[in-house]
């Protein structure tokens, strides 16, 4: 049932002919016109003879009945302009409608749909809508520019290009033999452009208002006119020779390559402003992470722009097809007339990453895209960073406390000793502290018995 439904809507757009579709193959051979209102439904029956009898229309003429009937599931009767079309179908059908003498206008089709039910059809649904009959072609325009932020609004960009796609709604075919001519004017003043193509581009340069006019011209085949009685001669005149080899008789003949003109106009009022023409990402810079978020990564990005100074950017963080999203940061952004700012942002593992970075305005959005590679880290390598400092600090400590001694003790003034016991007890720590940091810093080269040299000194002397 819902297959049924979903096609009547569709049978109903199929059977809009907003052209004249005189010459369209199908048409039923005796169309029949009666009082709609006045139909009654017959139930079937069988009658003398043994053979069925099936519904019948309303002037009386029974369903039909054939030997392929029985692959056909529905009947469709349409009723439009004063006349019935049945169809038989399955989930869809569709009937063309002769609109040569047909008053331009709205016009009501209601379709009624019959399933069959044993060797009988049963009333299932029944739909109404309108369709219009015109003389024109109707004609719709998309518009698409890149980096406008909503092109419904039908405000676009200065100096960037506008693409105008024009669409034809013809589902008679009515023009597929035609030959279609565009011509446009956009307004500011650069001339009427003349075109076979449905697209084109034209870039505003000027920010304003301005008012787009579009014709679209179709020639398609058709019926020449009858033409003109021949004049009758005053008088007869003698034959000159062989009727085929006449001039005049040949002037008369029509000229079979006859054409039949129609026309479809458009009008549309677009607003240029100004927006963010590009974006660029310039230089990529490794940010150092403290020690406690070993694993993430920060990368300043260095971003210009042209045009319009952007409020926000935006950073989407995708796998290497920028495909799968991963990440999406949105943050507002204060940027001088030079617009040059840079965004951080944080990758977390080592990888091979798609980021789309975005800045955008009340009017435009600019888009640009980078693939970025993050090495991998070693989570020990922050502490063998601070370790290797602190022994680089340690050595260089012990050096210049080595270097200083050496130069005390070159360098050391010659004091009588006294015989002052205070003098005596100071003299004798001091030797006793150098002798003990030399031990510490020089412990090869220590005597292996100092007393016993001390012995020999006292003997010697």
């Amino acid at each position: 049932m819902e297959c049924l439904y979903y096609f009547l809507g569709f049978l109903l757009l199929a059977a809009r002919l907003p052209l004249d579709a005189a010459k369209q193959a199908g048409l039923s051979a005796d169309p029949y016109v009666y009082n709609w209102t006045a139909w009654s439904e017959d139930s079937d029956g069988e009658n003398g003879t043994g053979q069925s009898h099936h519904n019948v229309f309303p002037d009386g003429k029974p369903f039909p009945h054939h030997p392929g009937w029985r692959r056909w599931n529905f009947i469709y009767v349409f009723h439009t302009l004063g006349q019935y079309f049945q169809k038989l179908g399955r989930c869809s059908v569709r009937v063309p409608v002769n609109t040569a003498n047909v008053t331009l206008g709205p016009q009501l089709m209601e379709v009624t749909v019959y399933r069959r039910h044993g060797r009988a059809y049963v009333p299932i649904a029944q739909v109404k809508d309108v369709y219009v009959v015109t003389d024109q072609i109707p004609v719709f325009v998309t518009m698409f520019q890149k980096n406008d932020r909503n092109s419904s609004d039908e405000t676009f960009l200065k100096d960037l290009p506008i693409m105008f796609d024009v669409l034809i709604h013809d589902p008679s075919h009515f023009l597929n033999y035609s030959t279609i001519n565009y011509k446009w004017s956009f307004g500011d003043n650069t001339g009427l452009f003349v075109s076979t193509n449905h697209t084109v581009n034209h870039t505003y340069v000027l920010n304003g208002t301005f008012s787009l006019n579009l014709t679209v011209k179709a020639a398609a085949p058709g019926p020449c006119p009858p033409p003109p009685p021949p004049p009758r001669p005053s008088k007869p005149t003698p034959s000159l020779g062989p009727a085929g080899d006449n001039p005049l008789e040949l002037s008369r003949i029509p000229d079979e390559n006859c054409q039949i003109n129609r026309y479809g106009h458009f009008q549309a009022t677009i607003t240029i402003v100004e927006g963010i023409l590009e974006v660029n990402i310039i230089q990529m810079t490794d940010v150092l992470m403290p020690v406690p978020w070993p694993e993430s990564s920060l990368i300043d990005f260095v971003v210009t722009c042209q045009g319009s100074i952007p409020t926000e950017v935006c950073t989407i963080i995708s796998d290497p097809t920028c495909e799968i999203t991963q990440n999406t940061v949105c943050s507002p952004v204060d940027v001088d007339e030079m617009c040059l700012l840079t965004v951080r942002r944080t990758f977390n593992g080592s990888g091979t990453y798609c980021v789309n970075l975005t800045l955008g305005d009340d009017t435009s959005l600019a888009l640009t895209s980078t693939l970025i590679s993050v090495p991998d880290r070693d989570p020990a390598s922050p502490l063998r960073m601070a370790n290797s400092a602190l022994i680089s600090v340690g050595c260089l400590a012990i050096f210049v406390t080595v270097i200083s001694l050496l130069v005390y003790k070159k360098h050391k003034e010659y004091n009588p000793i006294e015989n002052s016991p205070g003098n005596v007890v100071r003299s004798k720590g001091l030797s006793v502290f150098l002798n003990r940091a030399k031990a510490v810093f020089f412990p090869g080269n220590q005597e292996k018995d100092p007393l016993l040299k001390n012995q020999e000194f006292k003997g010697v002397s």
